[in-house]
This record gives C-alpha cells, structure tokens and sequence, in this order.
C-alpha cells in the first residue's frame, strides 16, 4: 500500500462566509474587532453570538445602537440527514431582525438559508453557507463590504418616451432607442 492509500480521507469543514456593510463603517470602525484577513474555527457545540458585549459575543460590532447581544448563529445536524444547518436567533429585545424577507422578533428564530442577507438597524450582512462533512467544528470567514449588500431597486425614467423612439433630451447620450424592461429586471 501505498501513502496515499492509508493516508486519512481530508474533512471538509463547513464554512459560513459573512459580508459586512454598514454605511458609516469608515468613520465609526464599528468593525475593527472583527477578523477579516482569515477563517475562524468555531466548535460544533458553540453557539456564534454577535452583538457589543466583549464578555459574551465572541463576534463584536463596536457601535452603541447595537444590542450586547444581536443575534446568535448555532450549527445544527438535521435529523436523520448528514446536512449540517445553521439557526439564526434574533437576540435583541429593541431592534428587529430580517434575514431575506422574514423579520424575527427578540428569541425568534429561524433556519438560516444558504445564501441570505441579514439585516438590523442600518446593518447589511450577506451570509452564504458552504457545506462540510466535519462534526467538530465549522468556520467562520468575514469579509468587509465597499458598497451596500443591498441596493434600491432602481426603476425606468418616468420621463414619457414619444412613440418614434426619440428623446427630446438635448444630452447625447440619451439619443439612443429605449430599452425596454422586465418589471422583474433590475437596472
């Protein structure tokens, strides 16, 4: 037998990747006690809890708004599956929580989707699930956003379009035909 015949089967970790965006972040650093230059490893057991209180949280945003503990992220196995899970705790008593288009009140929670957005006060948080195999632990990758996650749907002009096409605008680069758009298209 060869080495790579005896050697273990490699484990593949569950990974929660976390986009962060808040519009002030540049000024108030609320983001400066989070690690975003590597993964994180974090017990299978340990619930992930984010919120201002360093003594509870093992995630901190540093910002008054935010309650001493936001919400909380627990990895969980489905039953009679090998599929890992993650359950989202709403955690504040003050502010509420969306994750996609459900809103979670204080203890509310809720199966965290694969790919989501997670949403308090003026905070954006972009959550993807990568799957894994191990039973130990999973990890935790933050990331630090430039731009809103989530963006206002921008509609067409209201400006009236006459029926030949052509814009009575004086710019030039509006002298081109109208385009047309899906009501589900976004800009």
């Amino acid at each position: 037998m060869t080495s790579l015949e005896e050697a273990e089967t490699e484990e593949t970790v569950t990974c929660l990747h976390m986009t962060f965006y808040h519009p002030c972040q540049e000024d108030k650093m609320m983001f400066r006690c989070l690690n975003f230059r590597k993964r994180e490893q974090v017990r299978a057991d340990e619930v992930a809890k984010f919120g201002r209180d360093s003594n509870v949280c093992r995630y901190n945003l540093m910002d008054t708004r935010v309650s001493r503990i936001q919400f909380s992220l627990q990895l969980y196995r489905k039953l009679n599956s090998t599929e890992y899970c993650f359950e989202i705790k709403n955690m504040s008593k003050k502010t509420k929580l969306t994750v996609g288009q459900t809103e979670l009140g204080y203890l509310n929670k809720i199966d965290l989707p694969w790919k989501c957005t997670i949403c308090f006060g003026d905070y954006q948080v972009l959550a993807e699930i990568q799957e894994g195999e191990s039973n130990d632990y999973f990890e935790t990758h933050l990331h630090l956003a430039d731009a809103p996650i989530l963006q206002e749907r921008c509609l067409p002009s209201l400006q009236p379009i006459p029926e030949n096409g052509i814009s009575s605008s004086s710019s030039p680069s509006q002298d081109k035909n109208p385009i047309e758009l899906d009501e589900n298209e976004s800009c």
